[in-house]
């Protein structure tokens, strides 16, 4: 077991996974910008190291300050939180590179996951329900009128290398197209310095489902329920639910055993989220999937009596999974709320 753990992260969630480690008996090392040196997170760890100035991109956002840092404290494993170097597969290399245990998936898995068409292939080939649409770059504005045709309005353009409901507009008809494929295209390269948009159909009277699932290295995968994030504000969740209070028992079941699959195509490892969109007759298809513990992670954890922190450090540190697909259950409900300023 790993005797220190350095939070690639601040605020809530390094103060999170500190709480964890602390249950466990393994030290932390809290990293910090110029503005945080006072934060809570830092005030938590057994240790904490300056890593650069108040902007993200000085200090969070710095792999060789975070490795430095952890050759500084001598910490052998690194758990990123979410956002930041969460889902950054060069992060994870670097971490490898240096001897350092990741807390998370290979960095073959956040390659392949990351990449929002690369993902639906990848899917498409695992028999997973995948949304109708096309899944090449649309090259421009006159392509995607023609694709748009041929699968329907409306659908939805979205950046390949798109996130957090940024680079997703739904059009309805030709003129919407050719505006909204330009300005889908200018957000995405602002947003994520990536241009390339994809088109599927859009889903109307969407639910918003997705799958937790756990895995382990020895090839057991398992899902961990659902939680409904079908309350959204530009794209970007704010009530998120556990147990859906939508989907029926055989719904449920089959996204979880689709998860699975997923996450088995791609030989997964850790804590990680598919996400699904679900229609008013409980259809349901593959939106993409998320390499990294979430910021919802707690309604599931109140519903289902389970650390995922806890289990992500042991599946890292090379533990077998001890539970069964049979032993999940939930019990109750939870909600979590998010604020947006």
């Amino acid at each position: 077991m790993f005797k220190k753990i350095l939070i690639a992260n601040r605020g809530e969630i390094a103060c999170r996974v500190i709480k964890t480690c602390q249950k466990m008996g393994i030290k932390t090392v809290a990293v910090y910008s110029d503005v945080d040196q006072n934060s809570l997170h830092v005030a938590m760890a057994d240790e904490s190291v300056h890593i650069g100035g108040a902007a993200s991109s000085e200090s969070y956002l710095v792999i060789d300050n975070i490795v430095n840092a952890c050759k500084k404290t001598k910490a052998d494993a690194v758990h990123p939180g979410y956002g930041f170097l969460s889902e950054n597969e060069a992060f994870a290399h670097a971490l490898v590179v240096a001897g350092i245990t990741f807390i998370g998936p290979k960095d073959e898995a956040i390659v392949g996951m990351g990449d929002k068409i690369q993902s639906k292939k990848i899917a498409e080939q695992a028999g997973v329900n995948v949304i109708p649409g096309y899944t090449e770059v649309l090259a421009d504005s006159k392509q995607a009128v023609k694709v748009a045709n041929e699968i329907g309005y409306p659908i939805m353009l979205k950046a390949s290398a798109g996130g957090g409901g940024k680079g997703m507009r739904v059009v309805r008809d030709d003129k919407e197209c050719i505006h909204g494929f330009e300005r889908t295209q200018n957000e995405s390269l602002s947003s994520f310095g990536d241009n390339r948009i994809f088109a599927e159909k859009y889903i109307t009277e969407p639910h918003h489902v997705e799958i937790q699932i756990l895995a382990d290295e020895f090839g057991k995968t398992l899902y961990i329920g659902e939680r409904e994030c079908s309350i959204q504000r530009r794209h970007q969740k704010i009530i998120e639910e556990a147990p859906s209070p939508f989907i029926d028992s055989y719904t449920r079941q089959t996204m979880g055993q689709q998860a699975v699959t997923l996450a088995t195509a791609v030989h997964y490892e850790s804590a990680g989220t598919v996400e699904f969109i679900v229609d008013a007759e409980q259809k349901f298809y593959f939106l993409e999937m998320n390499t990294r513990l979430q910021v919802e992670h707690p309604v599931t954890e109140m519903v289902s009596g389970l650390d995922l922190v806890e289990q992500m450090i042991l599946i890292a540190a090379g533990e077998p999974l001890q539970l069964n697909q049979s032993d999940i259950e939930t019990n109750g409900s939870a909600i979590e709320a998010r604020i947006y300023a």
